[in-house]
Formats: structure tokens, sequence, C-alpha cells
């Protein structure tokens, strides 16, 4: 079985799909790996050390990618590459599948098993192939890196000669992976730190992390059987806001994190929220990349809005590409490993595996995931 390993075509991208380390589980498995210069280079990752791992350089892209039985990248194909997989090829990366219906329908039109990582179901079983985790988990962290960044305030309470210093306040909103990953890399750095999330079941969590808990009484929320949060009508969506006001305007920093899986981020901070803030805040919105938390913010830039620092970087683990690179790449072989069949020595997809039911976008010429076949169909 041949693996291939294009670079990402973005350019900005800075993580690779595979590493060395990763390389060389997939050989051991038997399975033959190819590869195109520069795939390790945004993580400091020569094409020496993946030679050494196993993997052969490929010069041809087109050439690599037509023989290829699998194809694992970290970002969605470009349209115009799809055509060049065989039939029966598994193609596997972040697809973003409910806003890319163009390329879903190509996929399965050439034939391709496309494998959608945000789809994975959220099973103990999964866990260890969960990528959308992984990557969360590093956007969290560095969210709160970036807000101390651009803070004009320290984090930590500190004794000096001159008196005390205040720790700095951040209001994390959403406590999902990213969120209580930023909610203790916050602590860790010292600051006061209170959370919201719609999901009572995450208060908790928040707590053990020595964070305040936000309670708003909403009537009924709760989260998906996938463990999202479910979409919150505009009655609820204006309690909330109200609630969260005061909150904002007493903090720092402030940290969005709130996703609808599907759908477009709901807008929590509002422009009335921000005049409510004081000049020198800062507020990180981790949910840009699905149309932004925070009313106002400009994708892929920091912007300043009557005082207020508004951060909108995209693609905040490809920060820390050699980490994100490596926690990526280990969901990927341990997905590869878990339906590897190793008399064949073949990838060997059991379309009745529920990890497989829930994540296989696209199969033997149909859309085959329901969810994303009636979304297309309406």
């Amino acid at each position: 079985m041949i693996i291939c390993l294009p670079k990402d075509s973005d350019p900005a991208e800075t993580r690779a799909a595979m590493t060395p380390a990763n390389v060389a589980r997939l050989t051991r498995l038997g399975a033959e790996l190819q590869f195109e210069p520069g795939l390790g280079e945004g993580c400091n990752l020569s094409d020496g050390e993946y030679s050494s791992a196993g993997a052969t350089v490929s010069l041809d892209r087109k050439a690599m990618l037509f023989a290829a039985d699998v194809v694992l990248r970290v970002r969605k194909p470009p349209l115009e590459e799809v055509q060049w997989l065989k039939a029966g090829a598994l193609h596997m990366s972040f697809l973003d599948p409910f806003n890319e219906p163009e390329l879903i329908r190509m996929l399965a039109t050439h034939g391709a098993s496309a494998v959608s990582l945000e789809m994975l179901p959220r099973i103990t079983r999964a866990q260890k192939m969960d990528a959308l985790s992984s990557q969360a988990s590093l956007a969290g962290y560095v969210a709160v890196i970036l807000a101390a960044e651009h803070s004009n305030k320290i984090f930590p309470m500190m004794m000096t000669a001159a008196g005390t210093i205040s720790p700095t306040r951040v209001f994390i909103i959403g406590a999902g992976v990213a969120g209580l990953q930023a909610i203790a890399t916050a602590r860790r750095l010292g600051a006061r730190v209170e959370a919201y999330d719609t999901r009572p079941v995450v208060e908790e969590q928040v707590k053990s992390l020595g964070a305040k808990f936000l309670k708003i009484d909403l009537g009924e929320t709760g989260q998906t059987k996938e463990g999202y949060a479910k979409a919150l009508t505009e009655e609820q969506l204006a309690k909330q806001r109200a609630a969260m006001e005061k909150f904002c305007g007493d903090a720092d920093v402030v940290i969005t994190t709130a996703q609808v899986f599907g759908r477009k981020a709901p807008v929590l901070v509002t422009a009335d929220i921000l005049d409510a803030m004081k000049p020198g805040s800062v507020v990180v919105d981790l949910a840009v990349e699905s149309g932004g938390n925070v009313e106002g913010v400009t994708s892929g830039q920091i912007i300043e809005r009557k005082g207020v620092k508004l951060v909108g970087l995209k693609n905040l683990p490809g920060r820390v590409p050699v980490h994100a690179s490596q926690v990526y790449s280990t969901n990927l072989v341990n997905f590869i490993e878990e339906f590897w069949n190793q008399q064949n020595r073949k990838l060997v997809l059991n379309l009745d595996d529920e990890i497989i039911k829930g994540c296989l976008v696209t199969h033997g010429g149909k859309i085959v995931n329901e969810k994303i076949k009636s979304l297309l169909e309406t």
C-alpha cells in the first residue's frame, strides 16, 4: 500500500501531516511512503530525516497522487488535485465538509474515499485519533500566549518594593478543549480566571483548574451527543450577552472559543460589550475561521477598536508547528493502525464500524455520511 504525503497547498500552513518518527511506525506496518520535498520545512524537519525514516522523496506531485492508495495532509485538497486521485484512494485531512459542498461532490464523483477528521465521533475508542481536539488544545494555549503578548499588563500578582501588582483578570467564553487549555495556561501564568459555557456539565472541570464558573440561567441548553454545545435561540443569546457584559467589562483579557458544530460561530461579544471594556484590554477570538464570536473582528488581523485590541489571527496551532505536527501525525497513525490488516498489509475500511460511519464522507462514488448528504440535498 502506497501512502503519499504532499505538502499542503496553503503557503501559510506550517504543520506537516506526518513526522519522521511516525513515518517509521507506518513503514514497520509494511506501508510504502512517498513524500514531497519540503514537507516538514515549516517545523524544521529535513527531507533527509524523512528518507532516513523509510520514506521516498517524490519530485512529481501529480504522479505521486496518481499512485497513492492513501493521501494524508492537514488541510483540504485543492479542487484541481481531486481528479488526480485514483478511484478507491483514501484521502484523510480536515475537510470542512459543511462549508465545502463542491469539494465533497467532486471527491464522490471521482470515487475517492474521504475521511473528514472533524467528523470523528466523540467516543472513547476514537480519542487517540481525535485530531480536532489535539489541535484545539494547542490553540487554547497559543491564545493565552498571544493575549499576554498584546496585553499592557503582566498576568501574575507580584509583590514589589513599590507595592502589590494585582493579577490580570481573564474571562474565557467556552470551556471545550480549547477553553479548558486556555484556562489552565492562564492560571499557570498567574492570572485570575473566570469562565463561562452553556453546558453546566463542564462547571466541575472549570473549577478543577482553579477558575471561577459563571452561571447564567438560560433555560434548556446542554450539549449534543457528539459533546458540542447546542445552538442557542436568539432570546437565549441576548440574555447571555447581557450577563457577560459585566464580566467582559471587568476583564483585562477575553478569550472566545465558542463554536457550534457545522454552523457559523455565534456572535457573543457585541459592539456594546466591547464598548464596556477598558482601553488596553485584549480580546482573542479562536472562532474567527468559522465566522467569529466577536463583532467587528477581522480574520487574520489584529485591529484596535476604541483602545481594545481584537486578535483575529488564524491557524493558532500552526504557530507551534513542531508539537502540532507531532500530535496530528500521531492521530493519523493511530487511525491507520486501528484499521490496518496486517495479513494483507493494507488499510481496510470497515463500513460497519462506528468510527468509520462517523467520519467517512464519500465512498464508492457516493456521499455516504448522512449528515453531509442531507445538507447537500437541501
